[in-house]
């Protein structure tokens, strides 16, 4: 290929004049319906794969690793997105390395996130009920408004996580191995848990989060 007929892999479009090995990592093929498009061997690696419908393509050999599907995500019999390292719901993610990755508004129910690498990634907004996350990094990730009703966050470093406005129901934090700068103002569902928490040390009730400029301790005792 001639260097001024190069395009960036994330530029790449859906259609029937891609060549194969298609490399379109990091694309956004978002509520796209393929046609019959040779896809094997192609590189989706972080490509937004969310309402897409590949299930007349061709995939053999696909990287699918890091790209996001959802409910609506369509592909060919033998594929499964839950095993292939894709991110979504059902999705198998235990010790997934996802630190600072964009999960904004993300349908992770069902997700096994297990020791999970997500410092600093963005889940706000996302659905996270029911999600297992024992063991995993949290520290100063965003979750701002997610539901985690029922999420399991059992010795997580939660270490600066901004938690504000989060649906925490039912949720299990007492086994956090840290809240330390954690931000949970205006969370709903934390009531019975809430006295537990702030029995914790107060080398993390106390400590102070730069983002959202509050203490644990504060934000747990302005909770309704």
């Amino acid at each position: 290929m001639k260097l001024n007929e190069w395009r960036p892999p994330e530029l790449s479009s859906p259609d029937s004049n891609l060549k194969p090995p298609v490399d379109a990592r990091g694309s956004d093929w978002r509520g796209r319906t393929l046609q019959e498009v040779n896809l094997v061997g192609a590189n989706l690696c972080r490509a937004d794969l969310r309402g897409t419908d590949l299930s007349n393509c061709q995939m053999v050999d696909v990287d699918l690793r890091l790209a996001l599907y959802d409910a609506q995500t369509r592909v060919p019999d033998g594929i499964n997105l839950q095993t292939s390292g894709a991110v979504g719901p059902g999705a198998k993610l235990s010790g997934a390395f996802l630190n600072s990755t964009d999960l904004r508004g993300m349908d992770l129910r069902g997700a096994v996130l297990m020791g999970a690498y997500l410092s600093g990634s963005d889940l706000s907004g996302a659905i996270l009920d029911g999600v297992r996350l024992v063991g995993s990094d949290l520290r100063d990730a965003i979750l701002r408004g997610a539901m985690c009703r029922g999420t399991r966050f059992g010795t997580c470093q939660l270490d600066g996580a901004d938690f504000r406005g989060a649906d925490l129901t039912d949720a299990s934090l007492e086994g956090a191995e840290s809240i330390k700068g954690a931000d949970f103002s205006l969370c709903i569902g934390l009531k019975e848990q809430k006295d537990l928490l702030l029995n914790r040390p107060y080398e993390e009730l106390d400590c102070w989060n730069p983002l959202t400029r509050n203490t644990t301790r504060k934000s747990l005792e302005n909770l309704l």
